[in-house]
Parts: C-alpha cells; sequence; structure tokens
C-alpha cells in the first residue's frame, strides 16, 4: 500500500495543472539544490585537511568538538525553513486504507526532503577520507550512522515543535548563545559535546541508542498525526486569544495608518510573517562570516558592503520582497476599497523604513570590532533605507506568489515566484553598490568609495517620487494578472 501512495504521489506532481507553469521556479530550485550539494561536497571532502593545514587541533578530533554547532544550526533552519508533511488526506480516509497506513506514509516522505539527504554529502565523503588517513573503518561508519540518526532525530522533533515558538526561540538561543559565549571566550561547551560524540566513535554499539531515539521521535511524531486524523479536522472553531491592536495611534495617520495597522496585526497574530520577522532577526548575525575574519574569501572591503547591507536589511529581503503577496488572500477586497496604490506603497515603505531603523540598532553592537567595521554597516543601512527599500517594492510588483497565511508550509509560496524581470531587480539590490563601492575602492580609495555609496544613496532618496510613479503604473498594469494569480 505504500508503494502504491508514493506512486500516486508521484504521478500528481508531474499531472498537476501548475507543473509547467512552476517549471522555471522548479529549475532555479533544482540549481540551488546544486549549489548546496557542492558546498556539503566540498565540507565532507575537505574539512579534514583544513584542519589540519590549520594546525588548530587532531582533525577528528577538532570535527568532534564542533558538531554540536553543525547539529544545533541544523534544527534552527529546519524550523524557519523545512515543510511540514503535507498529504491530502480526505480521499484517503474514504478508502479502504488504514489511517496509520497513511500517517506513516507522510512521515515516510520526509526522509526524500532536501533537509534530510543532503546531509549524505559531507557525512559519506568525510567518513571516507577518515578511513583513508587510517581510522578504523568499522568504528567510522557506525560513527557517521550514528551522527545521521541524530540529524533524522532533527527531522522529527522539528514536527513536534513546529507550531511552538516558545520552543523554538529557546533552542535557538542556546546555540547562538553557545557560540557567542565561545566566541568572546566566556564558556565553551564543545570540550563537553566532544566527549559525547567522541563516545559514539569508541563505543560503537551507541547506533543503536542513536537508533532508538530515533525510532522514539518518529512514533512521538506518527501518534501526532495519528491523533488528528479525522475527516472534520480543522472544521471546528477554536476559541484561541488574539492581540489587540488600538486604532487611536494608527488613525491619526489616515489611510496610510489603517493599512500600517494590519500589517502590525499580521506580523503580531500570524506565524508566517513572524517568520520572516525572525529571519531579518537572524541577519544580523551574518556579518560574523565577514567581519571576524573566519572566512578568508571574505576579509575585502566589498564584501564588507555586502554584510552591512544583508546585517541591516534581513526583513528589508524576508518581508519587503513579498509584497504584495502578503495581502493575497484579501487582495480582491484591497482592490474596492478607497486606497490608492501611492498610499499602499508608502504604508510598506514606512514599516520597511521602521524595521531597517530597529535591526540597524540592534547592530550596533558590531561597534566591538571597531568603527571601521561599523561603518559598513551604517553605509548597509543607508542603501537600504533610501534606494532598497523601494527596489524592493519594485521588483515585489512582479511577484504573483500567493501565501496561505493559514498554511504551515515554510516556504513561502512557489507559483509565479520568480521570472526574468525580478531576476533582473536583484542586481541593483546587491550588485549595483557592490559593483559602485569596488569600483571607487580599486581607483581613488576606500574613502571615496564610501563616499560614493552615500552619494548614490542620496540621490535614490530624492528619485523616490519618480519610482514610485513607475512601480504604481506597474500595479495598474500588472493588476488583473496578480489577481488572477491570487486566485488561482
Amino acid at each position: 500500500m505504500l508503494k502504491t501512495l508514493f506512486s500516486l504521489e508521484l504521478k500528481s506532481l508531474f499531472r498537476s495543472p501548475t507543473w509547467k507553469q512552476n517549471l522555471w521556479m522548479r529549475i532555479l530550485i533544482v540549481f540551488a539544490i546544486l549549489y548546496f550539494v557542492l558546498i556539503f561536497l566540498s565540507l565532507g571532502v575537505g574539512a579534514y585537511y583544513i584542519i589540519e593545514k590549520a594546525q588548530i587541533g587532531e582533525p577528528f578530533e577538532v570535527i568532534n568538538r564542533y558538531l554540536i554547532y553543525y547539529i544545533g544550526f541544523d534544527i534552527v533552519f529546519r524550523y524557519m525553513m523545512q515543510p511540514m508533511p503535507v498529504t491530502n488526506v480526505q480521499p484517503l480516509l474514504y478508502q479502504n486504507i488504514k489511517k496509520s497506513t497513511v500517517v506513516h506514509f507522510s512521515m515516510l516522505k520526509m526522509l526524500y526532503s532536501f533537509f534530510n539527504w543532503s546531509h549524505l554529502f559531507f557525512l559519506i565523503p568525510l567518513s571516507i577520507i577518515l578511513t583513508v588517513e587510517g581510522q578504523p573503518a568499522g568504528q567510522v561508519w557506525a560513527w557517521s550512522l550514528s551522527i545521521y540518526f541524530l540529524l533524522l532525530v532533527n527531522n522529527y522533533l522539528n514536527v513536534l515543535v513546529n507550531q511552538k515558538n516558545t520552543v523554538f526561540a529557546i533552542v535557538a538561543s542556546l546555540v547562538l548563545g553557545s557560540a557567542a559565549l565561545q566566541y568572546f571566550g566566556i564558556f565553551d561547551i564543545t570540550p563537553y559535546t566532544q566527549v559525547f560524540f567522541t563516545a559514539l566513535f569508541n563505543q560503537s554499539w551507541l547506533v543503536v541508542a542513536a537508533l532508538a531515539l530515533l525510532l522514539l521521535m518518529y512514533f512521538s511524531a506518527f501518534k501526532h498525526f495519528r491523533t488528528r486524523m479525522y475527516l472534520d479536522a480543522g472544521l471546528a472553531k477554536k476559541s484561541e486569544k488574539t492581540i489587540s491592536i488600538s486604532e487611536n495611534y494608527f488613525s491619526r495617520f489616515g489611510k496610510l495608518g489603517l493599512i500600517l495597522r494590519n500589517d502590525v496585526a499580521l506580523i503580531l497574530r500570524n506565524k508566517r510573517a513572524r517568520q520572516a520577522v525572525f529571519a531579518g532577526f537572524f541577519f544580523i548575525f551574518y556579518g560574523l562570516l565577514f567581519f571576524t575574519g573566519a572566512v578568508e574569501a571574505y576579509e575585502s572591503d566589498t564584501w564588507k558592503l555586502f554584510a552591512g547591507i544583508f546585517v541591516t536589511g534581513g526583513f528589508l529581503f524576508s518581508f519587503g520582497q513579498y509584497v504584495p503577496s502578503w495581502d493575497s488572500q484579501y487582495y480582491p477586497l484591497l482592490m474596492t476599497q478607497n486606497i490608492t496604490y501611492l498610499d499602499y506603497l508608502k504604508s510598506k515603505y514606512t514599516l520597511i523604513q521602521v524595521f531597517t531603523v530597529a535591526t540597524t540598532i540592534l547592530s550596533s553592537w558590531y561597534l566591538i570590532f571597531g568603527l571601521e567595521i561599523f561603518s559598513y554597516v551604517l553605509l548597509g543601512a543607508i542603501y537600504n533605507l533610501t534606494i532598497n527599500s523601494v527596489i524592493v517594492l519594485w521588483g515585489g510588483a512582479y511577484v504573483r506568489t500567493k501565501i496561505d497565511l493559514t498554511s504551515n508550509k515554510k516556504a513561502f509560496g512557489d507559483k509565479n515566484s520568480f521570472n526574468y524581470k525580478t531576476l533582473l531587480l536583484t542586481l541593483p539590490k546587491i550588485a549595483l553598490p557592490l559593483a559602485i563601492y569596488g569600483t571607487f575602492n580599486y581607483t581613488l580609495g576606500p574613502i571615496a568609495a564610501k563616499i560614493s555609496i552615500v552619494v548614490v544613496s542620496i540621490a535614490g532618496y530624492f528619485l523616490k517620487p519618480y519610482l514610485f510613479k513607475t512601480i504604481i503604473s506597474i500595479y495598474q498594469k500588472e493588476k488583473y494578472e496578480t489577481l488572477k494569480a491570487y486566485r488561482s
């Protein structure tokens, strides 16, 4: 029966009416997957020799020492990005199929997720290298299998905590907090966790314990879904507490305030929107790759500006580029209201500005690396506040991604998300400031390069009214195509 269900799943994929419509999106996803596969392969093949060349300790011991962060960041990224198992169960419940079979199918289907099999491109090459370098083959493969079981534990743990933002916040804080404490030399957790991962190697029988933990998490997730699987699931109205937002403060801004109030309510009440805010928050720490010298290739001034743009523009990219998709569920109603496109754009622009200023303030801790480093954060903030805020809204006019705010999927949607226009508009978001800065930096020096970014940003600010008119004309031209996409 499981074989039949997998066969039906495959057929539904290729027979879907949106298969051809999403073809370009799927091609882009394939390239993204290949990119990350290459990264995992590079880590698996090169990690041992990179550590050996850096002379920071015996390579295998160092790997065991820092595996805790590999597993910790895995669960954080799963929560933020991994879709939950989705199966159209209602037609199956009418058939002579056991409910347990349907749930097992959903649980096993998760193993095909990129978040699960991608780790094999790291673990298998690493295990081969360790064996070639003289480690006992049996112990190496038992250790590797144990690590993979622990990563699959993350997979089913993510199912159980998916709707619990508090649990995610605690886990993310522990992972990031431990990394920060170690970086600043306050407390290092890795010597303690190294004992555990070394034991997985020295005591090969512990692979059975890792498997037992995986089975425990699997059946816990199975029970979680099995007890909630019935035909009228989701039909009963739940009594939930909602966050009340006063109109008094927003009413003073007129129509602009009305739209802003709706956006604030969206973020406070909806998980999908809150995930975008969380993603924007985590971008603040992205600069550590560029400002600490952790990656030698990122030590140039141009890459530091790149980091500054992302550090202060996390919300800009995670939320702003999906305007107006956040309003897709009631976009037809929105079109009937006495609200102009200019009012709508100004409200989104204001929201992006507020969050960009907030993330810039939160990023002020980069001052500990010196004023020179923090200057790149400020340059990124200036560019995001002036040019990028408008360009992101411009690109969003071509994005017709329908966002289901009631869905528990992590992906924001995949239909009509990308086209050549949106891809071209990514160039001024990132490539343009880097090209300008790099050109002036290599010809006139870093001070002239920084001044050039400020001058371009100021010019972009004064061009904002013209750019808004351009965006409005695009909204008007694409209005019916957008409405059609949101209804499909």
